[in-house]
C-alpha cells in the first residue's frame, strides 16, 4: 500500500505538468507483485476464520470502491488523461483491494476458527 500511495503522491504532485512515468510504473509493478504474493499467502491458510474474513472484507470493499470511484471521478473531472489516468486507475484499484484485505485479515485472525476449516 505504501508503494501505491508513494506513486500516487508523486504523480499528483506533478499534475497538470507532464509526469515522468518511470518511477510510478516501477512502484506500481512492485505493489502489484506484493499484493499478489500477499493474496497467495493468505489463500494458503487452512485454519482461519474465513466467514469473518469475507464478511468484513465484503463491506469494507464496498466502502473502498465508493472512495475509489470518487477519486477516479476527481481525476477525470480535473482533466487527467491518457497513460497518467491509466496508471492512477490501476493504483486506485490496488488501493481499493489491499485495504479491505488488510482490514478483513486484521479482524479475522483474532476470531475463532470456522468449524468447516478445522
Amino acid at each position: 500500500m505504501a508503494l501505491v500511495i508513494t506513486g500516487g503522491i508523486y504523480m499528483a504532485a506533478h499534475i497538470p505538468a507532464r509526469v515522468s512515468l518511470a518511477l510510478p510504473i516501477g512502484l506500481l509493478v512492485a505493489a502489484g507483485a506484493l499484493v499478489l504474493a500477499n493474496l497467495v499467502q493468505l489463500a494458503r491458510l487452512r485454519k482461519f476464520a474465513w466467514s469473518t474474513f469475507f464478511l468484513v472484507g465484503k463491506w469494507s470493499l464496498v466502502a473502498y470502491l465508493v472512495i475509489t470511484g470518487m477519486l477516479e471521478y476527481i481525476f477525470v473531472l480535473d482533466g487527467t488523461r491518457g497513460s497518467t489516468l491509466a496508471i492512477m486507475t490501476v493504483m486506485l484499484a490496488i488501493f481499493a483491494l489491499d485495504v479491505p484485505v488488510l482490514l478483513a485479515f486484521s479482524v479475522a485472525r483474532y476470531q475463532p476458527v470456522d468449524e468447516a476449516t478445522r
